[in-house]
């Protein structure tokens, strides 16, 4: 079933991950009459000779020149120079989350923009389209401006473009997918580059992403402690009542309702290790720190990223600076800090459970049959090694200002990095938590308990249908895959 989105309505992150997709982008009524009384008030200003940057001016630095006469060249006036990213593309369906969120910013009117370009947006989002755009170039300043501005051009038929998943010219993959190149006029090319939907797809769906490895850890944790008998104490109501955190209370009542009905076994120490007892007050400050994230990507999902922007009720034009991503600069450098700390928390809660002195005496490294195998040993070390990758380039991009554009952008935020940064390391943060669970899949094969709660034993059923237990070595690397889809997918239903 093709998901509908409609522009008229708040964007959520549930339709970016859907624009992966093709997806039915509704351009209603309000929004067509909004869009083209913007580009009517514009060509009132044009004709009243103010100037607008961009439609009349140079770009940046070079703001004190005119621009092309014609609009139409002021257009490739705007894109050519853009034309210098580097690196890999992007995938593709983050460059699609862009192009909606470039459409739903379009769509509020302010910009300026002909109705046609919105169209386009949402044409080129109902089918397979996606714009080839190079990871490296933006500084997230005044928009995404070299991302975006391949991305325009995409559009126009110039440079690359993926359709049904090929690498291909723009003009041809328009032709593949039954689109037209897009005209463009100066005012046009700079609202498409001048926003930061780029930098804020990123962070919304690393904020996605991270929150699914969230919930997914304080269920493990839960299942860790049923597994080894541990007395549930340190989730006690009162206990974190009294700690007086907002998200330390919500993530107990979560993770108490996760172990009820287990059983302590009597056997474990009277205080277990930090990375069990200490869980709900860690997990609770990442959930502070995600609800601030939480609404740094709503505002930005509703915000109007461009420059200038047009107010025909009260006759004016006005140049700013709403291109400036630093909301999201900082929310993503939050989410890596907190993803970072939850890589800490899974890894050492896998190091505990595969060590014989602190899991119970199940077999060292959880193998069947110690020395003639070596069940998660591997795998124990490759989370190390993520957790390591994580933790080195844990450093905030936000606070990394470099002057450029002849000291016009003499303080940028580096928001791009900081969120493409983010969604790469939750990927790895998946990992190690798929990680986590296949060990504790593999626990219960070499002796460890069925969990006595039932919500844990059902996700440790779940894995042991899906997954086979390590008996003999086998390689591991998909069943670290496996591991973890199980646990987020059971999340929906835990």
């Amino acid at each position: 079933m093709t998901i509908e989105v409609d522009l008229a309505a708040p964007l959520r992150i549930a339709d970016l991950r859907a624009a992966r997709e093709p997806i039915t982008v509704l351009v209603g009524p309000e929004v067509r009459e909004r869009v083209t009384a913007g580009r009517a008030f514009l060509a009132k200003v044009l004709g009243d000779d103010r100037a607008v940057y961009g439609a009349t001016t140079g770009f940046g630095a070079l703001v004190g020149y005119a621009g092309r006469a014609d609009q139409r060249d002021q257009a490739d006036n705007t894109l050519a120079h853009l034309g210098a990213g580097h690196g890999p593309d992007l995938d593709p369906g983050l460059a699609r989350a862009t192009m909606l969120l470039r459409a739903h910013s379009l769509a509020r009117g302010a910009s300026g923009v002909s109705p046609h370009v919105v169209d386009a947006l949402a044409a080129a989002l109902g089918t397979t389209f996606a714009p080839a755009m190079p990871r490296l170039g933006s500084v997230g300043a005044s928009g995404d401006l070299i991302p975006l501005g391949a991305a325009a051009q995409a559009l126009r038929g110039r440079g690359n473009a993926y359709v049904y998943g090929d690498r291909l010219p723009a003009a041809e993959a328009l032709d593949r997918a039954g689109l037209a190149p897009l005209p463009l006029d100066g005012r046009d090319a700079l609202a498409l580059v001048n926003g930061t939907s780029l930098t804020t797809a990123a962070t919304a769906l690393a904020l996605d992403r991270i929150r699914t490895s969230h919930r997914v850890i304080q269920l493990l944790t839960c299942v860790l402690a049923d597994l080894l008998g541990c007395d549930p104490q340190f989730l006690d109501a009162s206990l974190l009542n009294s700690y007086g955190h907002a998200g330390a209370v919500a993530v107990g009542a979560t993770m108490r309702a996760f172990l009820a009905g287990a059983t302590p076994s009597g056997t474990r120490p009277l205080q277990e290790p930090y990375s069990i007892r200490c869980t709900p007050q860690l997990l609770g400050a990442a959930e502070d720190a995600l609800r601030y994230v939480d609404g740094v990507v709503a505002a930005d999902l509703a915000s109007v990223s461009d420059n200038p922007l047009f107010y025909a009720g009260a006759d004016k034009v006005i140049h700013g600076g709403n291109f400036f991503g630093q909301p999201a600069a900082f929310a993503a450098d939050v989410l890596t800090m907190v993803l970072a700390q939850l890589g800490n928390l899974a890894e050492r809660q896998l190091d505990l459970l595969v060590d014989p002195i602190r899991n119970g005496g199940l077999p060292p490294m959880l193998a069947a049959g110690p020395g003639q195998q070596h069940g998660l040993q591997g795998v124990q070390l490759a989370s190390t090694a993520l957790i390591a990758e994580i933790r080195r380039d844990a450093m905030p991009a936000s606070i990394q200002s470099l002057p450029t554009n002849l000291h016009n952008q003499d303080i940028i935020p580096l928001g791009t990095q900081a969120a493409l940064r983010a969604l790469d390391q939750s990927h790895l943060l998946s990992l190690i938590t798929g990680s986590l669970a296949l060990g504790l899949r593999q626990a219960v094969h070499v002796g460890g308990r069925i969990p006595s709660a039932s919500t844990c034993a059902r996700l440790v059923a779940a894995l042991s249908d899906a997954i086979p237990a390590v008996d003999p070595d086998r390689p591991l690397e998909a069943d670290v895959r496996r591991a973890a889809q199980v646990a987020e997918s059971h999340m929906a239903t835990a």
